[in-house]
């Protein structure tokens, strides 16, 4: 009897990999990755509760609910261990997992995502971004929220991605937003998650990245027992576009590794 509620793709036979996507993102983040992969792995790509196909049931929102929500879809799928890498918001959500569920984990990435919490600063910005949402709706946050995920001298080439990613952050409700951005917010520090995991700790890094700082992700890669580092020069958020088959290859190695 199926537990879990997220709407998902699942591609391939092999050793699990589940890719979450960031924020205003859903599982079509990860096409590239699932046809590449799904050749020797069991491939796994779900939307959020909140985002792209999956309801939002539940509210408040936490990244330990997220996590669960992902747990009960392995339970489904009847995954009993995996690599999970997340994007963004996607990588808070797989912290919280290594947290509750260590023992399910043969790996994890933090593709552009950190363990640290909001800075005051930053907390701040996302309650103006509350504010904002709350005054002027979806449509003018999408369009001013997207592109500067983007390196700039990337963007030109990119503006497909671009206008995909502002049509799903436009098809996503306002709930799900202001209540994601309140998680995010509110989500606590997991500097010891990455100082204990046992696994190997994948780092995709872009040096231009915006929401995350190099001098940050600089800070945190050191931390695990066993850290995989990808520094990307000319990148900046979103790695998966940006640096499309020098992402995809790091992986790749990755995932040979873990398993």
């Amino acid at each position: 009897m199926a537990i879990s509620s997220l709407k998902y793709k699942s591609a391939g036979r092999g050793p699990a990999v589940v890719f979450i996507h960031g924020f205003c993102e859903e599982k079509s983040l990860w096409k590239d990755f699932l046809n590449h992969f799904q050749s020797d792995y069991h491939v796994i790509t779900p939307d959020l509760p909140g985002f792209g196909e999956s309801p939002l049931d539940t509210t408040p929102v936490s990244m330990e609910y997220f996590a669960d929500e992902v747990r009960n879809l392995l339970k489904d799928l009847s995954v009993k261990e995996c690599v999970i890498i997340g994007h963004s918001l996607g990588g808070y959500v797989a912290l919280a997992f290594a947290e509750k569920y260590p023992e399910m984990l043969k790996g994890m990435g933090l593709f552009h995502s950190t363990a640290f919490e909001d800075s005051i600063e930053k907390k701040e910005n996302r309650n103006r971004t509350i504010q904002f949402i709350e005054k002027n709706g979806v449509d003018p946050f999408a369009d001013s929220f997207v592109e500067p995920l983007f390196f700039m001298r990337n963007r030109k080439n990119l503006q497909e991605e671009i206008q995909m990613m502002i049509e799903t952050t436009r098809n996503t409700s306002m709930q799900s937003i202001i209540e994601t951005t309140k998680a995010m917010r509110d989500r606590k520090e997991r500097i010891d998650v990455l100082k204990n995991v046992e696994v190997p700790v994948l780092f995709i890094v872009g040096k231009d990245d915006g929401p995350v700082p190099l001098e940050k992700s600089l800070e945190q890669c050191y931390m695990p027992k066993y850290s995989i580092v990808h520094f990307f020069s000319e990148c900046g958020h979103m790695g998966m576009f940006e640096k499309r088959e020098e992402t995809l290859k790091a992986v790749e190695k990755y995932l040979e590794l873990c398993f």
